[in-house]
């Protein structure tokens, strides 16, 4: 039996519930572009590739590029954006920490905003390492949640926290690792950079449909109902807090590159 998880749930909405555009992930990619003084022949592989907002213009530009994410419908998702697949584009569905890839494959590695989702940091990393070319990148990369967002969203989750059971964080659980500390023990040097800086602009009621949608992990905690429940009382905060659910909420967001070389 194939093992579901809520990234296959939400699948279909993912891109646009989302805040990275394409003309902004053209611009991140050219500036990755530059970083890594990439060749025609420059490899990419992206742990966690889901849908291919990320890498999607590196593939359109003819870089051999490899996906590896946990959903398959995710990927599927990625493979729809193409009337065929290219030759330069690989998929695989896979654990991220059991990369199924030879020692020195990729010249450069992405991850972006996926590590905590890793059961085991440490071997992770490893695999990376591994899996790098000498020479090679590793870039660890976040898209920052533009702060209206942040702060919408913690509205609901103040409400949702009041409906959930109280369960044990396995996270906590995780050995923490420093992987800035991790990879310098290793041989790399790190820069960090910020490619882009962008305006994102929602209205609250767009964004109660994105919840209201289940769009977002926070959102599969609790049950259907209790959800449901939660929504219902959300969005009458937000008519209370907003004036209207037409108003506007505008703030920057980034995205950011911790860029890790060995030497």
């Amino acid at each position: 039996m194939k093992k579901s998880n809520y990234y296959d749930n939400i699948a279909q909405i993912y891109d646009q519930t989302r805040w990275l555009t394409e003309p902004i992930a053209d611009s991140i990619a050219d500036f990755i572009l530059d970083l890594t003084s990439a060749t025609p022949e420059t490899s990419f592989l992206e742990l966690g590739v889901g849908t291919g907002l990320n890498v999607i213009p590196l593939v359109r530009r003819g870089y051999p590029v490899t996906g590896i994410d946990i959903s398959s419908e995710m990927l599927e998702q990625f493979r729809q954006k193409f009337n065929v697949v290219p030759p330069q584009l690989t998929l695989i569905q896979g654990d991220a920490s059991q990369l199924p890839f030879p020692d020195n494959s990729f010249d450069v590695v992405l991850t972006v905003h996926m590590l905590h989702t890793v059961t085991d940091l440490q071997v992770c990393l490893d695999h990376i390492d591994r899996v790098l070319k000498p020479g090679g990148f590793y870039l660890n990369c976040q898209w920052i949640t533009p702060p209206a967002r942040r702060e919408f969203e913690g509205y609901f989750q103040d409400i949702l926290s009041k409906h959930e059971e109280i369960k044990p964080n396995k996270n906590l659980e995780k050995p923490k690792i420093d992987v800035e500390a991790y990879l310098q023990q290793k041989g790399y040097v790190s820069n960090y950079l910020v490619a882009q800086e962008w305006t994102v602009n929602n209205t609250v009621e767009e964004l109660l449909s994105f919840l209201q949608a289940r769009a977002y992990g926070l959102c599969w905690r609790v049950s259907e109902e209790i959800f449901a429940q939660a929504i219902n009382e959300f969005q009458e905060f937000c008519i209370n807090n907003y004036g209207s659910l037409k108003t506007i909420l505008s703030s920057e967001a980034k995205f950011e590159i911790w860029a890790y070389r060995a030497i």
